[in-house]
């Protein structure tokens, strides 16, 4: 073993040599992957092994964070960044969280952590970046601080990046969300269907809501409640592009429609758009549980966070929080009625049945 290349492999955290090359650090006695993110130790106290087996048999034990002695896991490694993402989006500035940088945290090479990531998540690390700062950004307005003081708690390095991210993050700028929507336009328009009276919602870049209730005057002051300073029309002749996504939905609702093909401008968490993209990918007449859709996320344990996304899906039937029940089979909760949610799976499954047969 060329020990001087070895010590440049621990130096540069080099995830590509983790499957030929450990290290044990004499002064704690614990033994290493080239890429762990542990504090780099002096040159003179580094001992380099094969193999786990040969450190073991030199009196060293195995890093809890890189876990040497046992198989690599790229969940582990995705962990590892989203929890850097996480813990550190309000402190470090957008171009210093670098693919390189989370590739050093998570133990897998750049190229190898954004394949996965994506894989595990359905976000690249920019876009989880993204998303995590959008919804700090949020937080930040809503509790009353200035529009500066969020952007820069946010992780935002300049205001200019901020703006130039809100139309495609919040649908308005963030000094008109601070103000409940002040600014912002919503169409709506409500119907009758088999389920009750259905509500669509739409901004000029796509459906904002979709909600059914017992009565339009519920419906519309949940919709108030969320843009309480926007410019809320209850239209009676729609645009042709609302009046195509209403016929879609009530098409969903009391007809056989089996995918729905329509634009979104809904306000969310990153974890909840992950969730919710799951649940369209639930074919039409079945069902998940919540902890089905958890491990399908790359987060088994996260069964309650689930069914809180499912619980604030704001888009009904168009996003299906319909199709996910307990493990044990039972329906759960739903947002619009037990009843409801019962309904649309026996109808969807009967539509299947019928396609099949």
């Amino acid at each position: 073993m060329n020990e001087a290349i070895a010590w440049e492999s621990v130096l540069n955290r080099d995830a590509s040599a983790d499957d030929r090359l450990l290290y044990g650090v004499t002064t704690t006695g614990i033994y290493c992957r080239p890429s762990c993110p542990s504090r780099r130790p002096k040159r003179d106290n580094v001992a380099f092994f094969s193999s786990a087996a040969a450190a073991e048999h030199a009196g060293f034990r195995a890093c809890q964070r890189c876990t040497p002695n046992r198989a690599k896991s790229p969940h582990r490694g995705v962990e590892r960044a989203r929890d850097y993402i996480d813990t550190h989006i309000g402190d470090l500035g957008e171009e210093r969280i670098t693919l390189e940088l989370l590739g050093e945290q998570s133990g897998l090479s750049p190229y190898h952590l954004q394949r996965k990531f994506k894989e595990l998540l359905g976000l690249t690390p920019a876009q989880y970046i993204r998303a995590r700062k959008s919804e700090r950004l949020k937080s930040e307005l809503k509790r009353g601080e200035t529009v500066s003081r969020a952007t820069f708690g946010a992780g935002y390095g300049s205001s200019s990046r901020v703006y130039g991210d809100s139309d495609k993050r919040l649908g308005m700028t963030p000094a008109t969300y601070r103000r409940g929507g002040a600014g912002a336009h919503i169409d709506y328009v409500t119907a009758k269907t088999s389920l009750g009276t259905l509500l669509v919602g739409a901004t000029d870049r796509g459906v904002c809501a979709v909600t059914l209730g017992n009565d339009a005057k519920t419906l519309e002051a949940a919709l108030e409640q969320e843009y309480p300073a926007a410019t809320r029309t209850h239209v009676a002749t729609p645009s042709s592009s609302l009046s195509g996504w209403v016929a879609e939905i009530i098409e969903a609702v009391d007809s056989d429609r089996v995918r729905l093909d329509i634009p979104f401008d809904i306000q969310a968490s990153a974890f909840q758009w992950k969730v919710w993209h799951e649940l369209q990918k639930i074919p039409f007449g079945e069902t998940r549980s919540y902890g089905e859709i958890a491990t399908a996320i790359g987060s088994p344990k996260a069964v309650r966070a689930v069914a809180s996304a499912c619980a604030n899906n704001r888009a009904a039937v168009v996003i299906p929080c319909h199709r996910v029940v307990r493990q044990s089979g039972a329906l759960g909760g739903y947002r619009w009625g037990l009843e409801r949610k019962r309904q649309l799976i026996e109808k969807e499954r009967a539509t299947r049945d019928k396609g099949t047969s």
